[in-house]
C-alpha cells in the first residue's frame, strides 16, 4: 500500500479541505502538533489510502502532491471543492468509456485527479485522431503555470 504525504503551508486548513471535499475522516488520534502550533502530521483516510499531511518548516520546500481519488460524482467534488477555493482544471470529461475525469488544484497546488465511474459512455477520440485534447491540455497548462 502507498500512502502519500504531501507538504504544505496551513497543514490544518488542507485537512479541513480534503475532510470537507471528499468526506475523508481525519485520523485525530495522529495529529501531531509542534509548540508553535505547525502540525508535523496529520492523517486522513480516502477509501484504502491514508493522505499524511504537515506544516513546511523553516528551509522545507514546498511538496504538494498530484494525487488521484475516486469519487461517486465528479462535478459535485467539483463544486463542493471550488466553494473552499480550489479552480478546476479539467471539467467532467468522459474518459476511455468506463469513466469520467475531472481535475483541480486546490489553493495549496495539489492537483487532483477526480474519477467515477461511468459505463457505457464513448471512448473519446484523441487528439491525435482529430478528437479533444482537453485532457491532456489542461494538465500541461496546469503544471507549467505552477509556482516553483
Amino acid at each position: 500500500m502507498l500512502n502519500p504525504f504531501v507538504i504544505v503551508d496551513d497543514a490544518a486548513g488542507l485537512v479541513t479541505f480534503v475532510s470537507e471535499v471528499f468526506g475523508a475522516p481525519e485520523d485525530t488520534e495522529a495529529r501531531t502538533p509542534m509548540p508553535d502550533g505547525k502540525l508535523i502530521h496529520a492523517q486522513l483516510s480516502l477509501g484504502t489510502v491514508d493522505l499524511m499531511i504537515a506544516d513546511r518548516l523553516d528551509g522545507w520546500p514546498l511538496r504538494p502532491g498530484l494525487l488521484q481519488v475516486w469519487v461517486r460524482d465528479v462535478a459535485a467534488a467539483l463544486e463542493r471543492a471550488n466553494a473552499r477555493g480550489a479552480t478546476t482544471i479539467t471539467e467532467p470529461t468522459p474518459f476511455y468509456g468506463e469513466t469520467t475525469l475531472g481535475r483541480m488544484s486546490d489553493p495549496w497546488q495539489n492537483i487532483w485527479w477526480l474519477w467515477a465511474p461511468a459505463p457505457g459512455q464513448p471512448d473519446p477520440a484523441p487528439s491525435w485522431e482529430a478528437g479533444s485534447d482537453v485532457i491532456f491540455s489542461t494538465l500541461d497548462d496546469a503544471l507549467k503555470s505552477l509556482t516553483a
